[in-house]
Order: structure tokens, then sequence, then C-alpha cells
């Protein structure tokens, strides 16, 4: 009897020595004469168990984690391709509280499933979804992505069904869908894990996409620093090809659709729509002005869907299952799923799919398990390296676009990063200014400058070249610098540098006196 053994193929996982301990298995289990099938799945998310090893039973599958190669003789000494007991194992993956208090949806397959195998990706229920639509007008595919209430994943929100719509109604010789895959913020992996370990989705809620609004042809744009994802997306394409998922006949429905991926070369700016078009055209990642918007004139001038990797992750099993199925999900505007990614100084660093509506404090205090120092924490960031601060304090708000913005805050991708009371919160605000500088395009002043002048002052502030009447003139022209930067900017990196600044300098003030006063007041 051969044994199926999952290895995540994931690029965390084999950065842990993924690729290692399947080799390790294979020769282990070839000197035993034991008969075993390694699977290359994707990560199940839970990344300090990682590199986490499935094994197949009656019973379902057994975690063990995170394995070493060293480990393997070990393993086998046990029967662990029988499921036995051992010091790793985390007994049925499923049961694993981290992996059993979700809901996922869009990362229903992810860890599960062969991401090479289209005949896997169905098995779990793949191509449901693009099967309903391509038997639905374009009309009918938009109004049910409406009525699930589904909004952009990528930070702002907007409802996708209104866009979509928008590029329906335009009329064009050639429409485009511009898939977002530019994952640039801190703390962030989500897309990435999507790419590795269920290509296939995406590429089903691209198609979908397609055919909802016109499109013939598709692009994902991704960074350089992602070759494990660009290369499981473009075998995935190939596959999906000779399958007839992608080309001129998707299904056999007599509509075409096809995509390829491109690869810019990681600039932060080109997260930005629009920044993003200019690269994928082959010009500088600078901000267009809008209007005119890119669902009018977007990639090449043509009307252009640009939608984020977990928006269109998220379409295929609103097809599946219905926008009502999908709408109750959440709470108030903000409906569906979302995967939040926890980062930092955490003890369970990893994927979280859950519906929208749990306080930011039980996903880090419970769900994340608190610091991996057990130093008590004093500050997560929520949304990147432009979101805002929040203390202990603020730990009541509810995860959803309204409370966060409301709070002064972003969800931005849901990217969750944790520190504890050894950070300097002006440290923190002074990588804001420093990041915004590094990465503007240069198209708009307020940018440009503010972010270079936000550093110097901040400089000034840390060594005490202000004396204590002076601090807070040079707090209150942070604050003025700010105000230009978010309502100057042409984009949201000069319009949202300002919210970990200041939320910095709301929630933490006693870290932006000068030091030799901290240190007189102590």
């Amino acid at each position: 009897m051969t044994t199926r053994i999952f290895v995540p193929l994931d690029s965390a996982s084999v950065a842990l020595g993924a690729d290692e301990i399947a080799a390790a298995i294979t020769a282990e289990a070839a000197q035993r004469g034991v008969a075993v099938e390694i699977v290359r799945n994707g990560s199940r998310g839970l990344y300090w168990l990682e590199p986490m090893v499935e094994v197949e039973t009656l019973k379902g599958r057994i975690a063990y984690g995170p394995v070493a190669p060293s480990d393997v003789p070990g393993l086998f000494d046990a029967g662990f391709q029988s499921g036995a007991d051992h010091a790793l194992s985390q007994g049925l993956t499923e049961e694993i509280p981290f992996l059993k208090k979700q809901t996922r949806l869009t990362f229903a397959r992810c860890g599960l499933t062969d991401p090479h195998s289209l005949q896997s990706y169905e098995e779990f229920g793949g191509l449901r979804g693009l099967r309903n639509a391509v038997k639905m007008t374009p009309e009918e595919i938009v109004e049910t992505v409406t009525r699930s209430g589904l909004r952009g994943r990528g930070g702002a929100g907007f409802p996708t069904g209104i866009k979509w719509n928008t590029v329906l109604q335009a009329a064009a010789d050639q429409k485009y869908i511009v898939c977002n895959a530019d994952e640039g913020d801190s703390g962030t992996f989500a897309d990435r894990m999507i790419m590795e370990g269920d290509p296939f989705v995406l590429i089903e809620g691209m198609a979908i996409a397609g055919i909802a609004t016109g499109a013939t042809k598709g692009y994902l744009y991704t960074r350089s620093e992602y070759p494990d994802a660009i290369a499981a997306v473009e075998q995935a394409i190939v596959i999906a090809r000779k399958a007839g998922v992608l080309g001129p006949d998707v299904l056999g429905s007599g509509r075409a659709f096809d995509m390829e991926v491109r690869m810019g070369a990681g600039a932060y700016v080109c997260g930005e729509e629009t920044s993003l078009l200019n690269s994928l055209e082959g010009k500088r990642g600078v901000v267009r002005a809008k209007p005119p918007l890119p669902a009018l004139e977007g990639f090449l001038g043509r009307p252009t869907v640009v939608n984020n990797v977990m928006s269109l992750a998220s379409v295929p099993i609103i097809l599946d299952r219905g926008a009502e199925f999908y709408r109750d999900y959440g709470v108030g505007k903000s409906h569906g799923t979302i995967p939040i990614q926890i980062a930092g100084n955490v003890r369970h660093g990893g994927l979280f799919e859950t519906a929208f509506g749990l306080p930011l404090g039980e996903i880090v205090e419970e769900i994340g398990g608190g610091t991996l120092t057990g130093r008590p924490i004093r500050a997560v960031q929520v949304g990147g390296p432009l979101g805002a601060y929040f203390p202990p304090s603020k730990f009541d708000t509810i995860f959803d676009y309204e409370s966060f913005t409301d709070a002064d805050g972003l969800i931005g991708h849901a990217g969750i990063v944790v520190f504890d009371d050894t950070v300097d919160m002006l440290k923190q605000a002074r990588f804001a200014f420093e990041f915004c500088a590094l990465e503007s395009c240069g198209k708009c002043t307020p940018c440009r400058i503010g972010a270079v002048r936000g550093v110097e002052v901040i400089d000034r502030i840390a060594a005490g070249k202000v004396d204590g009447e002076n601090v807070d003139a040079q707090i209150e022209l942070v604050t003025d610098l700010c105000e230009t930067m978010k309502f100057g900017s042409l984009c949201a990196l000069g319009g949202f540098t300002p919210f970990p600044v200041v939320s910095a300098l709301t929630h933490f003030p006693e870290d932006f006196r000068p030091r030799t006063l901290k240190q007189a007041a102590e």
C-alpha cells in the first residue's frame, strides 16, 4: 500500500528546508522498502509549524511539524507513515485550533490540493464557478458579484461589481483584466500563498471576470521577488490552456479568454493601479492622474478591470455557491471573508481566513498567541507599512472596513505586524517617512518632498537638537506635513504615509520627546 505524504512547496516552507525534507523522506522510504507518494502541496498557513508534513490516513491527514531533515528517520521509526504518535505530531490537521477556527472560502483548497494538478483542483470543487458563469449572460455574472458585496481586497475596499459593470458598459474593441499581484506590504503573503498553493482558483477568477466584462485578455502582474509564484502560475496557465479552461473557447462556451504573467521590478508604488498599468505598458512606474479611470481608459487606453489577487480568487466561490452565500458572512458593509496575515513578534504567525467582524485583540492575542518573546504587546500595525499603529487600548476595534476607517486606520491587504514593549515608536514613524521617500515615484511634490522633510524633522527630535519649548513646535510641523501629504498626494503612497506617523504621535507621544528630556523625566 502506498502512503501519500504531503510536503509543502510554498517558498517559505522551502526556505525552511521543505525540499530537503521531501528528498529525505523519499530516500528513507526507499531504504526501508516503504511505498510512499510525495505530494508537494501549498502551505496551510501555519508558519510556526513549517515545514509541516502531512500523512494521509483513514482518519484524515495527520500533521507533523516543524520537521527538519534530521527528524525523518525518527518519524519512520515511530511509524508516522500510518499516522503514529511522535513528538512532532500535531494530530489531525483539521483539528489544529488555528486551522479549525477559520472560515476558509478563498483558501478552501490551499494546502489540500496538488497545485499542479487540474484534476486535484476539480476534485475539491474547482471550476464549478466558471462552469456556472459560461451559462450566464455577462450582466447576470456582474449582478451576482455585485449582490455578493465583494469589495477589493487590495486595500481600497471598492465594490468589485461596480468596477466590473463600468468595464462591461464601456464600448471598446478590446478590454482587459489585470490582476494586481504586486504584493509589497510588509507582513503580507496571502497573494503569494494562492499563486504557489492554488493557482487555478486565480485563473478561474480571472476567466470569470473576462467573460463577465467582455475582456478576452488578462495579465497577472507580479514582482521579481516571487520567482516560485511566477513559475507556479505559468505552469498552471499552460495546464489550463491545454484543458480548454483558457483560450478561444473557454470550456466549450464559444467565449474567449487567455492570460499571461508579467513581472515587474519590485517597485512598491506599482501596487497602485495606474503605476502598475504604466509598468505593464513598459513605461516608468509613475502614478497617472484620475480621471480617466482605468475602468474606462486603462491598459493601452482600453477599458480595464484591475483587481487584487484576493478579489479575483474570491469570485469562483460566489459563482459556485451564490451571492447570498458569500454575502451572509461578515458584518455591516464588509461582506465575505478576509485572509488575515499575522506576522512580526508573534507566537503563531500565519494566515487566518475568517469572516469580517472579529475584534483586533482576539486576532492578535488569542489567535496569534501574543508575542513570541513573551513580553507585553505595545503596538500592532495593520495594513502594511502605510497602516496605522494600534495600541492595546484599541484592541476592541472590529476588523472591518468601516470600523478601521472610524479609528483612523485602514485594513489594506489585511497584514498585521506585532511589536512588543521594546519598540521605539519614533523610529517607526521615521521608517514610514523614509519608506515613502525611497519608494516615491516622484510625480507629486507632497510625497516626493514631504517624506524627506519628515525624516529630517524626526531626526532633529531624536537627536535632541530641540529644547523643551521647541519640541511641540516640531511635532506640530510633522502634523502639518502629514496633513499636506494626506490631502495633496496623487496616490495612496503619499496619502497614507501619515497613518503610521500620526497614529504613533497620537498613541505613543512619550517616544517623541527628546531623549535627554525623557531621561530627565524618568
